[in-house]
This record gives C-alpha cells, sequence and structure tokens, in this order.
C-alpha cells in the first residue's frame, strides 16, 4: 500500500527546498525517471482507477500497477504492486500476482498499449526518527503524449515506515520555507487529462456510504473527509480555469460543509472549532469572486436582456461593461492569489492530520439519535427565521435563507442513515426555497456591487441607473413566488421524527 502527500512547488522555488534545513543535513539521490502509461484504446484501465507503468530506474524496469486511489485532502494511499521486468517495450502481465490480475478481469490485455510518457529528474531525501520515515522527492520534467505537453514541479513525500501523520508532520515543517501548494491529482490523471481521456470538470460532493448503525462519529469523521476531498478536488480547476464558475461555487460548497461538521460535532466534544475561524476567513476571502461570477453570468444577461432596445441593443455604455468584466476578473484573480498561498496549504494540511486521527467518541453516541438532536435544532431555528415570511426584509430573508442552508448540509451528513424516499422530499422543497431566497439575494448583491463602481461619467452613472432599476423590478417578482416555496416547505414532513 502506497501512502503519500504531493504537493506543487513553482520551478523558481526548487532552491528552496535543496537548501531546506530539514533536507540539507540528509544525503540526496538523484535518478532520471522515465515512465511509459499503457492502456486500451477505450482507456479501459483509467475508467477502473488503474494506473499501469513501465519505469526505467538505472538498470531496470520496473512494472507498477495501483489499484483505484484513496485520498483525504492532499493525502493519497492506494494498492500497489511493483516488480522488475525484462524490458520496456510492453508489460508482462504474467509476472503479476493473482491479486494484482483481480484487478485487470475482464480487460483485454493484448489492446493494452503507450497512452503517454512522464520524464523528470527526482532528487530524493529519506528522512525519519525513532517512530516513522519517509522519503521526500522534488520531481521536476514533463508529461508527454503525442504533441503535447505538461510540466511537473512537485514535492511527493511518500511514507516508508510508521504513522501517516509522519507525512503530515514534514509537509508543514517543508512550508515554512517552501511555497507549497495543493496538488491532488496524480501524474497519471494529469496524463490522462493530457492524452484526452480525462475532460477535467467541478467535482460535486460525494456522499459516503455507513453500515448499519454506526455511531456519531464514524458519521461525523467519513463526511468531514470527504468534504475535505471535495474541497481538494476543485482546487486545480479553479486555478486553471477560473473562468468556470462552477469550480468556486463547489469549492465555496465544500468549506460551509466542513463548518456545518464543524459545529454538529460539539455534542460528543469533538475537537475541531479551532478551524471554524481559518475557515469562515477562507470563505469570506472567496466571497468576492463568487458575487461577481453570479453577476456576470446569471444577473447581467436578464439586465441585458431588459435593456435590449428594437435594434438588438442593450443601450449600455461599452465602457461600464468593460468595468462589469474587469471587477469580476479582477476579484477572480484575488481569490485564486488566496488558495495560492501557504496559508491555505497549511490549513489543508491541518485539516488531513485531524482527520486521519481515529474518530473520538468514547460514549459511542448512536448517530440517529444525534441526528434528530441537530436537525431538531436546525429546523426551530428556520422557522424562527421564518417567521412572518411576508413582511420579512432583505436582511431578514438572507438570515433565512443561512438558515435553510444549515439545515440542508445537517441533512446531508446524516441523509445516509436513512431511506431516500424520505430524505428527498424535504432536500428538494429547502433545494427551492435555498434557490429562490439566493436569486433575491443575488439581485441585493448586485444593486451593492453596482454602488461601487465609479461613476466618473454621466453616462456611466446613467447606466448604473438603468441597471439598478431592473434589479429592482426583478426583486418585487421574486418576492411574490418565494411565499408558495415558504408554505410548502412548512408544511414538509420532517423524515428524522
Amino acid at each position: 500500500m502506497e501512502i503519500e502527500l504531493k504537493l506543487a512547488i513553482h520551478p523558481d522555488h526548487h532552491d528552496r527546498i535543496l537548501r531546506h534545513p530539514l533536507l540539507r543535513s540528509t544525503q540526496q539521490q538523484q535518478r532520471i525517471l522515465h515512465s511509459i502509461y499503457f492502456d486500451t484504446p477505450d482507456f479501459d484501465l483509467f475508467r477502473r482507477r488503474i494506473a499501469l507503468r513501465l519505469r526505467r530506474t538505472d538498470e531496470n524496469w520496473i512494472q507498477t500497477l495501483k489499484a483505484e486511489t484513496r485520498s483525504v485532502g492532499a493525502l493519497t494511499s492506494r494498492p500497489e504492486w511493483e516488480m522488475i521486468v525484462a524490458d520496456g517495450r510492453r508489460p508482462d502481465f504474467t509476472a503479476l500476482s493473482a491479486e494484482a490480475l483481480e484487478q485487470l478481469d475482464g480487460i483485454e490485455l493484448r489492446q493494452v498499449a503507450p497512452v503517454f510518457i512522464t520524464k523528470f529528474q527526482r532528487t530524493s531525501w529519506l528522512i525519519g526518527n525513532n517512530h516513522a520515515q519517509a522519503e521526500v522527492a522534488l520531481d521536476a520534467g514533463d508529461i508527454r503524449a503525442g504533441e503535447s505537453r505538461r510540466a511537473i514541479s512537485e514535492v511527493e513525500i511518500e511514507l516508508k515506515s510508521g504513522a501517516p501523520e509522519f507525512l503530515f508532520e514534514t509537509a508543514q515543517r517543508l512550508l515554512r520555507h517552501s511555497p507549497l501548494m495543493i496538488e491532488p491529482r496524480s501524474k497519471a490523471e494529469r496524463g490522462y487529462i493530457l492524452c484526452g481521456a480525462l475532460t477535467p470538470a467541478p467535482v460535486k460532493f460525494s456522499r459516503p456510504a455507513f453500515e448499519k448503525n454506526p455511531t456519531a462519529s464514524a458519521v461525523w469523521h467519513a463526511t468531514m473527509q470527504a468534504a475535505l476531498i471535495h474541497l481538494t478536488a476543485n482546487v486545480p480547476g479553479f486555478l486553471e480555469q477560473p473562468q468556470d464558475f462552477e469550480y468556486l461555487h463547489q469549492l465555496r460548497v465544500a468549506i460551509r460543509r466542513l463548518l456545518t461538521g464543524s459545529v454538529v460535532a460539539k455534542p460528543f466534544g469533538k475537537a475541531f472549532t479551532e478551524f471554524n475561524q481559518p475557515l469562515r476567513q477562507l470563505m469570506r476571502s472567496l466571497n468576492p469572486a463568487r458575487d461577481w461570477d453570479v453577476f456576470q453570468h446569471e444577473v447581467l444577461p436578464v439586465i441585458l436582456a431588459a435593456l435590449e432596445t428594437p435594434s438588438g441593443d442593450s443601450g449600455l455604455d461599452e465602457i461600464v461593461l468593460d468595468r462589469l468584466y474587469h471587477a469580476a476578473a479582477h476579484a477572480r484573480q484575488q481569490a485564486q492569489a488566496v488558495l495560492l498561498k501557504p496559508a491555505f496549504t497549511q490549513l489543508m494540511l491541518e485539516l488531513g492530520r485531524n482527520l486521519l486521527a481515529n474518530p473520538i467518541d468514547n460514549q459511542q453516541h448512536e448517530a440517529k439519535s444525534w441526528a434528530q438532536a441537530v436537525l431538531d435544532s436546525r429546523w426551530q431555528k428556520l422557522l424562527e427565521r421564518g417567521q412572518n415570511f411576508t413582511k420579512l426584509n432583505d436582511a431578514d430573508r438572507h438570515k433565512t435563507r443561512i438558515a435553510a442552508k444549515k439545515l440542508r448540509y445537517a441533512i446531508d451528513i446524516f441523509a445516509s442513515l436513512y431511506a431516500p424516499k424520505n430524505t428527498d422530499p424535504l432536500i428538494a422543497a429547502l433545494t427551492a426555497l435555498q434557490d429562490e431566497l439566493g436569486a433575491m439575494n443575488d439581485l441585493v448583491i448586485a444593486q451593492q456591487l453596482l454602488l461601487k463602481l465609479p461613476k466618473r461619467t454621466v453616462s456611466i452613472g446613467f447606466a448604473i441607473g438603468q441597471m439598478s432599476g431592473v434589479l429592482k423590478c426583478q426583486a418585487k417578482q421574486t418576492v411574490r413566488s418565494s411565499h408558495t416555496i415558504w408554505n410548502e416547505l412548512i408544511a414538509s414532513k420532517l423524515f428524522w421524527r
């Protein structure tokens, strides 16, 4: 079983790793690693989350088969079978163990052929103490698929012996001197992207499954791990494709799940409150980019359609539109900068290390009892926020929306404990209210964004006034439709009772 941490580093900072105090007193090794990755024309291995490669090291060819990866944040673990083979022209399936061959059952092995290669220089150090040992490797090179290339610049920390916590300790020590960044994707995954087998896309939350009658702590622990995976999986996409605003949306959803988990864990004493404030600060730093994304992709098209003249022109000054697009791009760049800072990497490492520990639940709380207490509390809070719904102002409707969102995220933690036919109706009703109130809040935020734009000319001020007028009309229409949704929600059956 291979257990490792993988972190990206800018090539300009390689010297910081090479001069790091943790590694300077340890003998380094340097090797050129040339690897060939194999698959079928239909990428059957990839579809099973299997990586098969031949790697040239010194005078030998090493054949490696890796099965499906399990990840918690930046930490990955996966079954691995490795053996020396005669040459690198094609894999030697006769050298695989019975257990490894089971992974390939049903695949036409005669069709397996090279799909991409990696070639990089690895500088490595073996470090450790009386309790654990790990290999730190700095890899620099590229991935090649036909004429396409992608750079490799990363630090891998692979556990050789001892507890996985040692990997996080090592990474945090390296981070003090080197600006490392989150990189949850393997070289193989990036190779498959390069050769066209995989199209990058935003990653949604994957709800964990549980055995019958799990403890509260087991449910909490698995859900928090899934939320951390959800968060880190969307980091590379937002950094590389920020124009796809769904990456940022999924990042913020994952942070909210982590925040929800930090709150609902209090009854059985799970020590996670130390992350509450840094997670909230992270959310606040991403909010402006999300606000501008919503404005640019959802609100602005409605405004332009409302102002469209018979000739097909919106009548808005192009300077105004340019300023709106520039403000949105600037907000995205600032959000990207936050994710590239060592503070974000540090937070992800601390979260991963905390969740790696075994669940702490000395009293073995029964999960459904815990779920009922949490969901009852959040339901009552929602009813309080939405009291006299038709008379709520913008600020109170926003508070009601947040209460609905918190209830929905809490339900997500416990949904696996109940049959979908019981949970789905309430989740659908909450989603409808959240979407409707969210649309209303987007209009309020949009007006605030417009007011922040500098009005340097009469024409710009007039254009901003036109857009604000459209937003106010849209808000009045949305308010009326949300009343019906609220009434349907409060009549819903509560599945946990």
